[in-house]
């Protein structure tokens, strides 16, 4: 494999772009050679950065320029398919903004495509890397509250949702869409059962400005009778715990952090565990190395390594999402989901 440093291409530089032109600063083996923009001054901004940096304002140029190994596609969900497409047609490696896309027939046509064209199609799951769900499942995997057999995620409370694109359900997939692509992928990762069935309901009763839910629930029955439960909520007066893990040994929390208030989502939570006849016991979070997926990106383009996050695997969480999506329109009657990445039930 070549050692020269991997070419890579930003598509959209909007605040994710921004992260990911820093995290390419700090890769060893990625140099940030393009960025395409419609917006001039985002242009400018990236290449505040990079400075020897190519300037585009339309991506199939871009695309075509010869100027770049891989592109970061940040665009709007809804256009995440058509732009991976266009760039493994041209031999360009990919990685995605999450979800991969809205549906997991979008995603089949990709990674078969990414298949023909022997091209690299990963997803940002960057929350993987976050230090509270790096800690979290090591608790779990080590077996500090014995046999995790419930695990409920949450994230929200009670504020008017935006008016960007990220409340357009057409745009964004929903309230589903918009924050399970990161949850979900973490309850998929630390639950590696095989999924027996989905159910999903969608509230809209406060916000009518946005056509995202107010208040979105996923539940995740896995073939093992493990479950598991994801609510993204606007209407949340009283937050849940970010993290709620039992075992039958005990019990992780992840608490809010009372410090970030209000945008308590930006700081990692406080995690307790919690046994029969002790008091809680605080956990202090595990260090994480800054930008490890574009570590683990470099390493896979130079020597192969293979990468924690898998492409089937963030497949089967658009597969998950889209299955909740489809019983919220049936008032929560569970839907059974097709995945990739595992076997969808026991035999």
């Amino acid at each position: 494999m070549s050692s020269l440093p991997v070419r890579v291409g930003l598509l959209a530089y909007g605040a994710i772009g921004h992260e990911h032109n820093l995290a390419v600063q700090a890769t060893e083996g990625l140099r940030l050679s393009a960025v395409c923009d419609t917006n001039p001054e985002r242009v400018e901004a990236a290449r505040q950065l990079a400075p020897d940096a190519a300037a585009f304002d339309d991506a199939d140029t871009m695309l075509a320029s010869g100027q770049l190994d891989l592109v970061v596609i940040s665009t709007p969900p809804n256009s995440h398919a058509h732009w991976a497409r266009r760039a493994l047609e041209r031999g360009v490696h990919v990685v995605l903004e999450k979800p991969m896309a809205l549906s997991a027939d979008e995603c089949d046509d990709l990674m078969q495509l990414a298949a023909s064209r022997q091209r690299l199609l990963v997803v940002y799951q960057n929350r993987r890397y976050d230090r509270d769900f790096v800690t979290l499942r090591s608790l779990l995997r080590s077996g500090a509250v014995g046999d995790l057999f419930q695990l409920d995620t949450f994230v929200g409370g009670y504020s008017r949702p935006c008016d960007y694109w990220h409340s357009n359900a057409e745009v964004s997939g929903g309230a589903i869409f918009d924050w399970g692509s990161h949850y979900l992928d973490q309850v998929l990762d630390l639950i590696p059962d095989p999924i027996d069935h989905v159910s999903g309901l969608n509230h809209k009763r406060k916000w009518h400005h946005a056509t995202n839910a107010d208040h979105a629930q996923v539940t995740v029955t896995f073939a093992t009778g493990r479950q598991a439960t994801f609510v993204n909520s606007d209407l949340a007066a009283a937050r849940r715990p970010k993290y709620y893990a039992l075992g039958t040994e005990g019990a992780i929390v992840g608490d809010w952090d009372p410090a970030a208030e209000p945008a308590v989502a930006d700081l990692p939570a406080v995690l307790t565990v919690h046994r029969e006849g002790t008091r809680p016991e605080p956990v202090d979070l595990l260090d994480v190395a800054p930008y490890g997926f574009h570590a683990s990106l470099s390493a896979y383009l130079h020597h192969g390594t293979p990468m924690e996050v898998s492409t089937t695997g963030s497949r089967d969480v658009v597969a998950v999402m889209e299955a909740a999506e489809r019983s919220a329109r049936n008032n929560g009657r569970p839907e059974a989901v097709t995945l990739r990445g595992r076997p969808a039930r026991l035999d």
